[in-house]
């Protein structure tokens, strides 16, 4: 039996996957706080560890079943420390991680997040618990997140998929689609720019199918809204999808200075017949269609993209597809993965008939060819001069910072004195590789 549940509690959270995870742990961490628990970066002083799990690709999985190994000397060490899985994770294996990983104490699925300090709180007494069900409503828009930089946020407008694509495990592990009140959203926003915070990164599983029912506002609609509401702050958003990338939201990111010139636009496959067992709902076609209305109307805008390498049934014919559809497109970045069979998806029951061989030889075509595209794209920036917030000291060296540019390129330039996380600077560009940007400060 652990301690009494003692109300100085520190817990540690731990996040992997998406932004919306990242989020995520924002609110947990909101709801802990608010119930007299303190959180804490440091898992060898903490009381409570809480692992927030992503359940996207076979990969993600592989690296908390990996951590639960490592964590088992910290529960030999501390026998009253508690750990819970949250998150995707814990939706989509539940009872697996109580029954066959013994130093779990509880799991709790992403719309179950209120119920996380009675879980500790019982934990505390003994008793392992699981809450994981799936909700319509619930929206966790009534919960200011623990935020813990004073220059970047997350707003996470609501919750969620309804689109089933055929590979995709999140309608299963976070329900169905519902978004937060445009009135909440607003209220939410001018809080943050009171609060000084520079930039707003908009999330959502497929963020522009956004649909206030009460006022009928739509995503461009919330888009144009905040950034009327906020015009200091720069909005970037993630993630889109093709089927609601409507000319009207492209009309008015082009038409508000401060939302920023980068959509990530997962395209997935080049292939039409692999799109439709893909269940993506669009064409190669309207794809590029979308791609052209884009360029037209924001000529440097940035996109980026998703690709799966291997899906069922792919074809060398298919492959090729996808190769054309980045050439032609001219992404500036993009997450490149090998297929992998998710449970409770369509897929799953699909033939996995490509050998993980040449789906490796697929994906690493992929990538070599995006490599170029982005190495020739980032290339052109040299001599180009780049407004730049501050993020945070570069992750190779504390002799520089590191900031994006408003289309969403990493940039590292020296830290000279005086400059802070959160200023805006102007940077020029020097040199470049395929994924950052080097310069100085001019």
């Amino acid at each position: 039996m652990h301690d009494k549940y003692n109300p100085k509690n520190k817990v540690y959270i731990e996040t992997y996957g998406c932004q919306m995870n990242f989020s995520d742990t924002e609110i947990v961490s909101a709801i802990l706080s608010e119930s007299g628990y303190s959180i804490t970066d440091n898992p060898d002083t903490a009381d409570v560890i809480l692992l927030n799990t992503c359940s996207v690709r076979d990969n993600a999985e592989r690296k908390i079943h990996e951590r639960l190994i490592h964590l088992k000397r910290y529960k030999k060490k501390n026998k009253h420390l508690l750990l819970g899985i949250i998150g995707c994770m814990a939706e989509r294996l539940r009872t697996k991680f109580l029954d066959e990983k013994q130093i779990v104490d509880f799991v709790v699925g992403p719309d179950e997040y209120r119920k996380v300090p009675q879980l500790i709180e019982n934990a505390n007494e003994g008793e392992r618990g699981i809450a994981v069900k799936l909700s319509r409503v619930e929206t966790y828009d009534d919960i200011v997140p623990l935020r813990t930089s004073g220059s970047f946020a997350w707003l996470s407008i609501m919750r969620g998929c309804d689109k089933f694509c055929s590979f995709c495990v999140v309608p299963y592990t976070r329900g169905r689609e519902r978004s937060r009140s445009l009135e909440s959203l607003l209220k939410e926003i001018e809080r943050l720019r009171g609060d000084g915070f520079k930039e707003i990164m908009v999330l959502g599983q497929n963020v522009n199918s956004y649909k206030d029912l009460s006022s009928g506002t739509d995503f461009a609609d919330l888009l144009a809204a905040a950034a009327k509401t906020a015009p200091g702050i720069r909005f970037r958003y993630m993630t889109s999808h093709p089927v609601d990338m409507s000319d009207k939201l492209i009309e008015t990111m082009a038409e508000h200075d401060n939302v920023c010139k980068f959509i990530h636009l997962p395209v997935q496959s080049g292939s039409d017949r692999i799109l439709k067992l893909m269940n993506r709902g669009y064409t190669v076609e309207h794809y590029l269609d979308r791609i052209k209305k884009i360029k037209e109307l924001m000529p440097g805008c940035s996109i980026s993209t998703d690709i799966i390498a291997g899906y069922p049934t792919e074809t060398v014919e298919d492959h090729k597809a996808t190769l054309d559809i980045l050439s032609e497109v001219g992404y500036d970045g993009a997450f490149m993965f090998k297929y992998s069979p998710r449970e409770h998806t369509k897929a799953y029951n699909q033939n996995d008939d490509v050998p993980d061989e040449e789906k490796t030889r697929r994906l690493n075509e992929i990538i070599e060819l995006q490599h170029k595209i982005s190495g020739k794209l980032n290339k052109a920036e040299i001599g180009k001069i780049h407004p730049v917030i501050v993020e945070s000291m570069s992750k190779k060296s504390k002799l520089d910072w590191q900031g994006r540019t408003d289309t969403n390129k990493v940039v590292v330039f020296p830290a000279y004195h005086g400059i802070k996380e959160g200023d805006t600077v102007s940077v020029k560009i020097e040199r470049s590789t395929s994924a950052t940007l080097f310069g100085k400060v001019v």
